[in-house]
């Protein structure tokens, strides 16, 4: 394994935790016998480039600083290539990392634990899921149906800023809320119709800053948990929405768990987001791809 390491940061991820981060880990994989080198970029397009640039020139490893979207940014760097994956989580969500057991808001010990990794184990095989062949990757939860449409309407809103953005985009969709009709397709088994308010693919549990959603699912397991929540009521889904953060949710009569390795979704005027991102309009093929990275420091 070499030496030399590429620090993938985002200067604006927790309200500039990542631009304070980076320095005390890098000081740390310095003082453990590494070289160091920090890219940045001008935009998430200018810095994907960075990466995979990076990742072409032999890096021993990148470590994204940041939160779920620089994660994401530096996923679809090192998916299916030698390069392990550090994370030094700093956003606001860190999903990712805590679907790893990855220490959060911690730079020091995150480095440190990506450090111990290098020298030993070299990072532990971890699935990701797979967007359309050769798309986007991502390690968490492919939403879609009412949570997707709570993003896309915040997104669109340029008042306020912050969170309260995307509370007033909830409030918005929840007097909208009505069942979407999916077209669901689980492997190679039948197509189903169903009736939905949301549908989630997960690869790890948790989206949205700790929202377990997909509570039982596995990084290793080569399979999907796909939550299927019902149509429901806006007091029902009130009623149900806190229980989501602690996963007590899959227990209500209006939710559904399914596993599978390939999941195909349709659904007419609903977006899909992997990682919080925006990867388009339904339909979408999701797949696993088993073992597609190494993420360092698991375990540390």
């Amino acid at each position: 394994m070499t030496s030399d390491i590429t620090l993938f940061v985002n200067p604006t991820a927790g309200r500039g935790r990542g631009a304070r981060a980076a320095q005390p880990a890098a000081r740390v994989l310095r003082e453990a016998g590494h070289s160091v080198r920090t890219v940045l970029g001008e935009d998430a397009a200018d810095a994907l480039r960075r990466a995979r640039e990076a990742v072409a020139g032999g890096t021993g490893a990148l470590i994204a600083v940041g939160g779920d979207g620089m994660v994401s940014l530096a996923l679809q760097a090192v998916a299916g290539t030698p390069t392990p994956l550090g994370v030094v989580a700093v956003g606001t969500g860190n999903d990712f990392a805590r679907a790893n057991g990855l220490p959060v808001r911690d730079p020091v010990a995150a480095a440190r634990g990506v450090a111990e990794s290098l020298k030993g184990d070299g990072g532990v095989p971890r699935d990701l899921g797979r967007v359309g062949g050769r798309g986007t990757y991502f390690g968490t939860v492919l939403a879609s149906g009412f949570d997707s449409r709570v993003n896309d309407r915040g997104n669109r809103m340029r008042f306020p800023s912050g969170r309260l953005r995307y509370d007033l985009a909830l409030l918005a969709e929840l007097a909208a809320l009505r069942p979407i009709p999916y077209r669901l397709r689980l492997d190679d088994g039948p197509e189903r119709h169903v009736e939905a308010t949301l549908v989630a693919v997960g690869n790890g549990s948790s989206y949205g800053g700790g929202m377990r959603i997909c509570a039982d699912a596995r990084l290793d397991d080569g399979l999907f948990d796909v939550t299927v929540v019902g149509p429901c009521s806006r007091r029902t889904l009130l009623s149900v929405f806190p229980r989501v953060y602690r996963g007590t949710h899959l227990s209500h009569p209006r939710v559904r768990v399914f596993r599978a390795a390939r999941v195909s979704l349709e659904a007419v005027g609903v977006a899909a987001y992997a990682d919080g991102e925006r990867v388009g309009e339904l339909p979408v093929v999701a797949e696993v791809v088993r073992g597609a990275v190494r993420v360092l420091g698991v375990g540390g």
